[in-house]
């Protein structure tokens, strides 16, 4: 049974492995944790019988008018079984006092958020992909 929680308390960072799919360089699982402890909002999909995370959602927030949800992930064994969708959900709705929500994804991914309330904008990004892993960068970098 997939439980839903508004909170990363109590997990530990080998609960949250093989998340990152395709990335090149990917946090660990320690510094996955530390992103969702610092994160403004989180929500996860926990499965109770294999007690880890298989999916979750976070998002930063001035708390005022603001917020953005940076990623949204769940496990390739749990994908096509709404756990995505009831994330985004969730997230949305604690974020629903808010002026505007924002994220960006891939052209092909537009249609899951539509589906889920959002709307196509435009947007401007910059990626530093020597720093994915989520490490500081070297000293003279």
């Amino acid at each position: 049974m997939i439980d839903y929680r508004g909170s990363v308390a109590g997990i530990q960072p080998d609960q949250l492995q093989g998340f990152f799919e395709g990335w090149p360089k990917h946090p660990t699982p320690e510094r996955h944790l530390a992103l969702l402890q610092n994160s403004d909002y989180v929500v996860i999909a926990w499965d109770d019988e294999t007690q880890r995370v298989v999916g979750f959602i976070n998002a930063v927030s001035d708390r005022v008018l603001s917020a953005y949800i940076p990623l949204l992930e769940v496990l390739p064994a749990y994908r096509k079984r709404g756990i995505g969708g009831e994330l985004v959900r969730r997230m949305l709705e604690r974020l629903s006092h808010l002026y505007m929500v924002d994220l960006t994804c891939d052209a092909d991914l537009q249609p899951f958020y539509e589906r889920l309330g959002m709307q196509r904008y435009t947007s401007m990004m910059m990626r530093r992909f020597d720093r994915q892993d989520g490490q500081p960068a070297a000293a003279g970098d």
